[in-house]
């Protein structure tokens, strides 16, 4: 928590230099502070620490308390921060409503679910066509777009959920095992994500995760984009998955006037040679390896001009 607007530019040097920040907020706990800030003082932490205080809208003696133990902390070498406001009414309180009282009261509609919201990114231009995909889901395809590369429907940081169904799921399943049941999102921006670092390849479960879920349904399908996510998707299924392909389709003429594609690495003799079709003379249903809001709508106007449905006839996998 940065204490920009509190204690000026040396408190943001020494907010910097600490190891462990404690982040404290406070509204009329005059009975609990200095059992509180007491265990703060208590620690035997070997490191810097800070404590940032943000007294919201106390009208106990809660801010009293806290500048009592301003000092004995700041004496001990604990840095203190403190910031706050004395509106009539706390503004904790009213985030909290929207963000967690919200997506509480869905949870106790859908016992059963996760639930999820829509999200503002910080910085707001940072992965501008992730957020928006985030953002602009249907509730039908929270469960038919979780097959593509951007993850879950209902992206991690926003997971709300109770206790009991958290019990019942279980923690992450390292094996790779992925569940896609049971997803609801808020129709409310209640989170603010930060642009992380690095992404993690997860190929190979979005593969096998595609053959649980959607491939047993279709006796044949057909392979949008026969390029390298297209041919990339085919050569990682099962023989018994590339056996259901029954085309690859696109809309560059150069690959559709090659005819076809030949599986080189196959065991199989004669190596098999997929054929390769405009997609308005391929059928579904589709499997679609083309990333979406990429093209400036070009995309997405073929593939609505084939009236079909999501789901049924045909799924998003990049």
């Amino acid at each position: 928590m940065s204490g920009a607007g509190v204690g000026g530019a040396s408190e943001e040097r020494q907010a910097m230099q600490a190891h462990v920040s404690i982040i404290l907020p406070v509204h009329n706990a005059e009975p609990w502070l200095d059992e509180c800030l007491r265990s703060v003082l208590q620690q035997d932490f070997e490191g810097t620490m800070e404590l940032s205080v943000f007294n919201d809208a106390s009208k106990d003696k809660s801010g009293a308390i806290i500048e009592k133990w301003r000092v004995k902390l700041e004496d001990s070498g604990v840095h203190v921060i403190i910031g706050g406001h004395d509106s009539p009414s706390p503004r904790g309180g009213n985030l909290g409503n929207k963000a967690g009282l919200l997506q509480h009261e869905a949870a106790v509609q859908h016992p059963s679910s996760i639930i999820g919201c829509r999200v503002r990114r910080d910085p707001p231009n940072s992965t501008e066509r992730y957020t928006r995909w985030i953002n602009q889901l249907t509730p039908e395809q929270l469960l038919t777009q979780v097959f593509t590369s951007n993850g879950p429907t209902v992206i991690m940081p926003t997971w709300f959920c109770s206790r009991a169904w958290f019990s019942h799921v279980g923690p992450f399943n390292e094996g790779g095992q992925v569940r896609a049941e049971g997803e609801r999102k808020m129709g409310q921006t209640l989170c603010v994500p930060l642009l992380p670092g690095q992404r993690t390849t997860i190929w190979t479960h979005r593969v096998r995760f595609l053959e649980e879920q959607a491939l047993p349904r279709w006796a044949a399908f057909t392979i949008w984009n026969a390029g390298k996510q297209g041919r990339r998707l085919y050569r990682s299924l099962t023989a018994g998955s590339q056996r259901k392909v029954v085309a690859f389709c696109d809309v560059d003429e150069n690959k559709i006037r090659k005819g076809f594609y030949c599986h080189e690495d196959s065991q199989e003799r004669p190596k098999p040679r997929i054929p390769i079709l405009h997609f308005r003379a391929a059928r579904p249903p589709f499997v679609i390896c083309v990333k979406l809001d990429l093209t400036g709508g070009a995309f997405e106007d073929n593939l609505r001009s084939l009236h079909l449905q999501e789901g049924q006839d045909f799924l998003h996998f990049s």
